[in-house]
């Protein structure tokens, strides 16, 4: 019997492994906290009026409403009339810019960074389609925009700065409250997209007249946001309708995410150890031979690791670790059978045969105890998709090209364009994806012993 018990203890253990999630795409999403559900159900499931309507479901519904403006405001240190609610962080961005450019159409010069959000990178394009000016600021090769840069751009005519305040792929912090100052200094108005940084990086509003944030990124339902938007700043709706945020965003209010964004507040999201958790998986990935950490260290968000490793697709390596159960984002984009560097990693100058390779890990509690598993997957996938590949890589310059994001190709047999287009590819890589149940089986095994 004991040895019955033992036996059916193993298995059990060796099922819980193998079935085990390991979620690092809070960048893309997150899960909703189970008390933040548990209040929008309520919401949803019995304060489920129109706040336009009279009777006392409706009153009900504009009470909640306006505890979750209240709460938010006060977190925020700001007046409740100073937050918009809005459904997420592409409205709130539309908003702030086209809103802000529609009540002042007399100045037509705007400023944003290389590196921002498609959201604003569009509309800033909608926008020089209409007559207006727009400058683009670079960054350097941690991904950081200059201040002096900033100041040399602003001209009498300049209506609008927008650079966000993290960035959604390598994780780096903008220094956007002394923009701001800056901005102020010459009468200017500013911008910031803080949906990567809200509730995880401190931020003072002293500086910023505009900021848009997302509730899916906290824990939170997705389909909710809001614009802060500063007492004095003027702006017009871009929807028109019912009146309702004040005349400013008309359609029916979100109560149930409003209410869980509001809730939000009160997550834990265990910084302090999932920030060391962070750091113990950047000192191991940076062993890899061939592995670089992209964007500032020291200026970074708590939870993101922005990694590329030479000479392979990022795409793959992100399918291979899918089957692992392991849930990671690549930096660059595939779009059919052509691949699209990042934009963001191409402001920065990184090399072309780390820009193709690169994942976004942004952690959350998963992380915490998981730090072995998760580099031993990524580094026994890294070595598998180049033993794969026709091409040649120099041990000793993989070694060296940890140190520089310009050094020169360690490969022989094929150019640079040849082994991107060559056996790593998606369309080729279904063995390395699906076939290595084997190998699975063994690093199970190991996490056991």
């Amino acid at each position: 019997m004991i040895c019955l018990w033992r036996l059916r203890n193993f298995y059990k253990v060796k099922l819980t492994i193998v079935n085990m999630e390991i979620y690092l795409d809070n960048a893309a999403t997150t899960k909703v906290d189970e008390k933040v559900a548990e209040i929008v159900n309520e919401i949803m499931t019995e304060d489920f009026g129109n706040v336009s309507s009279l009777h006392a479901k409706g009153r009900k519904a504009a009470e909640r409403l306006g505890e979750a403006r209240k709460r938010l405001a006060k977190y925020l240190g700001c007046d409740p009339t100073e937050i918009i609610f809005t459904s997420g962080g592409t409205e709130g961005n539309n908003l702030a810019i086209r809103g802000l450019a529609k009540a002042n159409p007399s100045k037509k010069h705007i400023i944003t960074s290389v590196i921002e959000h498609p959201c604003v990178l569009d509309t800033c394009k909608d926008l020089e389609k209409e007559g207006y000016e727009v400058d683009y600021l670079g960054i350097d090769s941690e991904g950081l925009v200059s201040l002096d840069e900033v100041e040399e751009k602003i001209r009498k005519d300049t209506l609008l700065v927008s650079v966000m305040h993290v960035n959604n792929e390598i994780g780096v912090i903008e220094p956007v409250e002394d923009i701001g100052l800056i901005c102020r200094k010459h009468g200017v108005y500013f911008h910031t997209d803080n949906v990567q940084g809200f509730l995880k990086e401190a931020l003072a509003l002293a500086s910023i007249d505009l900021m848009s944030v997302s509730g899916h990124k906290v824990c939170a339902p997705k389909g909710v946001g809001f614009l802060y938007v500063r007492d004095g700043v003027r702006i017009l709706p871009i929807l028109t309708g019912g009146g309702q945020e004040g005349n400013l965003r008309s359609g029916t209010e979100n109560v149930p995410g409003a209410v869980g964004l509001a809730a939000a507040l009160d997550v834990d999201f265990r910084i302090g150890e999932v920030r060391a958790s962070r750091d113990l998986v950047i000192e191991d990935l940076k062993k890899i031979p061939g592995a670089k950490i992209n964007g500032s260290i020291k200026e970074r968000v708590y939870n993101n690791i922005s990694v590329s490793f030479y000479g392979i697709e990022g795409e793959s390596l992100m399918l291979m670790l899918n089957e692992d159960k392991v849930y990671v984002s690549t930096g660059s984009a595939c779009a059919s059978k052509k691949l699209a560097g990042s934009y963001v990693l191409e402001a920065m100058g990184v090399d072309e045969m780390y820009l193709h390779g690169s994942l976004r890990l942004s952690l959350g509690v998963d992380v915490i105890g998981n730090e072995d598993y998760v580099v031993e997957r990524i580094r026994k996938h890294v070595l598998k998709l180049r033993e794969m590949s026709p091409f040649k890589f120099s041990e000793e310059n993989l070694s060296g090209s940890l140190n520089s994001s310009k050094g020169g190709s360690s490969l022989t047999g094929g150019s640079k364009s040849e082994i991107l287009g060559g056996s790593t590819s998606l369309e080729d890589c279904s063995d390395c994806v699906n076939g290595d149940d084997n190998d699975k089986e063994v690093v199970d095994n190991e996490k056991e012993n």
